[in-house]
């Protein structure tokens, strides 16, 4: 059951992550260049008071010196890479082996 959840939290971060690469296509065809929104940008755009409600508790809560590093680094990463990564992470904590059923299957 819980595999089962995390395998679809990995699919809406699939489908999250070819959602942002349309729109950066769609946009990079309009500029007639390269563009690749990041994070920080496209949550900004949906919702300012959340980013911010979330860097105040990662600065008071989890660890300050964890935002200067690797929070800033992820927030300018591209969004559809960020949710590619983490569909992949969901997907590979999800996964499920195949019983091996047959001949030779040890039982």
């Amino acid at each position: 059951m819980v595999r089962a959840f995390i395998r679809l939290l990995a699919y809406i971060a699939l489908s999250l992550a070819i959602i942002a690469a349309v729109l950066d296509a769609a946009r990079s065809v309009g500029a007639s260049h390269l563009v690749m929104t990041s994070l920080r940008d496209s949550w900004q755009s949906l919702s300012p008071a959340s980013l911010a409600l979330a860097e105040n508790y990662i600065r008071s809560h989890v660890y300050s010196l964890l935002w200067d590093p690797l929070m800033l680094w992820i927030f300018e990463t591209p969004t559809f890479i960020v949710f590619a990564a983490l569909a992949f992470v969901l997907y590979a904590l999800g996964y499920r082996r195949e019983q091996r059923v047959g001949r030779f299957a040890a039982r």
